[in-house]
């Protein structure tokens, strides 16, 4: 199956919250505005389509300080498509935009189950953070 990797790639609302959902298990929020949400906090965001139909099956969202800091947020993949290299794309993606855009930094926070994930797929590397909930 192709995949097609897209920075600030066009995407509607509802694909993008029936998505998250799915990935990260609560109900969908019809009306969540995603667009208006990624257009002014994010230096960008990538999309991941499948070629043959055009179905939206992967995304992350790259929000910043303005400056030099970026941090990933929200990587998604759909549950049929997981553990086949599209996440890792998706960051992939996201860290060179990121590089080209003059980021010196970019973050990522993640559960445990993701350190596979992240730090040997994708490349970063464990630092000491803090986490306040809210």
């Amino acid at each position: 199956m192709t995949v097609l990797y897209e920075w600030r790639g066009a995407f509607a609302n509802d694909e993008v919250e029936d998505l998250h959902a799915e990935g990260f298990g609560h109900p969908p929020a019809p009306d969540y505005d995603w667009r208006g949400q990624v257009e002014r906090f994010s230096l960008g965001w990538v999309c991941a389509r499948r070629v043959a139909d055009g179905a939206l099956v992967g995304f992350v969202n790259v929000a910043w300080d303005g400056c030099t800091h970026a941090f990933v947020l929200d990587t998604v993949v759909e549950k049929t498509l997981r553990r086949g290299g599209v996440g890792r794309e998706l960051v992939a993606v996201a860290v060179e935009r990121a590089r080209e855009a003059g980021c010196s930094w970019l973050h990522v926070d993640f559960e445990d189950d993701l350190c596979p994930f992240y730090l040997d797929s994708c490349g970063f590397r464990p630092t000491p953070a803090g986490l306040i909930r809210l």
